[in-house]
């Protein structure tokens, strides 16, 4: 089954990450882009995954998953080795409709994590939807080389363009002729 490609504004939600080795450091780095409103539980923590703790001032509980933990959380990440906890956290969310990743394991997962380019604004994420992780990794590089690092400079002023102009059919005409230049100059 394929997954519905979904970007929401995360800036307020509540996320759990269980789970504290390198594959949550790997969920970190991801969400870290996107909130800070994150809250880590784990009975071991690796020096990766506490250096982004303390990077980004999240909060840390040095201990096991206990039932209960998920209460006023939005979105759950389970990080770990044991698919048993991986099932219990997510039948445990069911009744309380917080969408649950479990990392290596679509079963119990809402969603799943994209291979994605951010720059700026811009956000371009792939999936193959489960079927090959790496795939998405290596298309997700391909195209970060084309992007040019220019392109979070130019939808800022796209965006400050928008606040200025009246909608209408100009201004859409104006900003594609805006677009086409941008690629022309850069996209070669």
């Amino acid at each position: 089954m394929s997954y519905f490609p979904m970007f929401m504004d995360m800036i307020d939600l509540k996320i759990l990450v269980v789970g504290g080795g390198a594959i949550a450091a790997e969920k970190l780095e991801k969400v870290t882009d996107f909130t800070k409103e994150i809250t880590v539980i784990a009975k071991e923590v690796s020096p990766q995954t506490q250096q982004l703790i303390k990077d980004h001032c999240l909060t840390l509980y040095t201990r096991p998953y206990k039932e209960g933990d998920i209460q006023g959380f939005d979105i759950v990440i389970v990080a770990t080795d044991t698919v048993d906890l991986h099932k219990a956290i997510y039948k445990e969310a069911r009744p309380y409709r917080i969408l649950v990743n479990s990392v290596d394991n679509t079963d119990y997962c809402d969603f799943i994590f994209p291979s994605y380019v951010r720059k700026g604004d811009l956000t371009i994420a792939f999936s193959t939807g489960g079927a090959s992780p790496a795939f998405a990794k290596q298309i997700r590089r391909h195209f970060e080389k084309l992007i040019p690092d220019s392109v979070g400079a130019f939808l800022a002023k796209m965006k400050g363009l928008r606040k200025t102009m009246p909608k209408g059919k100009e201004r859409m005409a104006y900003f594609d002729s805006l677009v086409e230049t941008y690629f022309k100059e850069n996209f070669k």
